[in-house]
């Protein structure tokens, strides 16, 4: 299907575009949100007669977003979730988890707004861009740790899975000497029981011959 398109679409066209595009994408997405109309003579006609008022409005709006954005590009937003040793969640982090996370009174983030292609499922600092309008994309961290520590370790740079697997190795190789030394002692002990068995056997081995 042909459209014309009234915004920006990402990876596909700027206002007054004609594209040609699948036919469920129109019907689905494009048509219903206002963001094109199908490419008719009579839809190009008016789109020409209004195109004027249409760019107005998409500026206003371009420059609120941009404005808006300023508060939270480049911000860092903590997640606390639970998670296996591995830094596996239980779960996962979803694109409502951080509209909700990046929302604020004097800006309102819907999760069709969070450009999220999988949703998160691991602990550590995630990038993720928020298109606040076809023009405007801000990124913003969203930091998923297990408590506020190990997130305030995270954002100071620590990777704290690898932390832990080196804390975990230490100790094991701490335990494992501990077991070596443990089981030297009664071999050492051992060996020292031998040779005095030795002796007193010779020593009654000679008695025996003098008797």
């Amino acid at each position: 299907m042909q459209v014309i398109l009234l915004e920006r679409v990402e990876n596909l066209g700027a206002m007054g575009d004609v594209v040609t595009v699948k036919n469920g994408f129109a019907r689905n997405y494009l048509l219903p949100q206002d963001k094109a109309l199908r490419a008719t003579d009579a839809n190009k006609a008016r789109f020409e007669r209004e195109r004027e008022i249409l760019e107005k409005r998409n500026a206003e709006r371009r420059d609120e977003a941009a404005k808006s954005g300023e508060g939270v590009d480049g911000e860092s937003y903590v997640l606390i979730r639970q998670a296996g040793e591995n830094g596996h969640l239980y779960g996962s982090v979803t694109s409502r988890d951080v509209a909700e996370a990046v929302s604020t009174d004097a800006l309102k983030v819907g999760r069709s707004q969070v450009v999220l292609d999988m949703p998160i499922k691991t602990l550590g600092l995630h990038e993720v861009r928020i298109r606040l309008h076809p023009e405007v994309t801000v990124t913003v961290t969203i930091n998923v740790a297990r408590t506020e520590d190990e997130a305030e370790r995270q954002a100071a740079g620590e990777d704290v899975i690898a932390t832990a697997a080196d804390e975990d190795r230490a100790i094991a190789e701490a335990q494992a000497a501990e077991l070596f030394e443990a089981g030297a002692e009664p071999d050492e002990l051992g060996e020292g029981s031998d040779d005095t068995a030795e002796a007193e056997a010779a020593d009654a081995a000679g008695e025996d011959e003098e008797d």
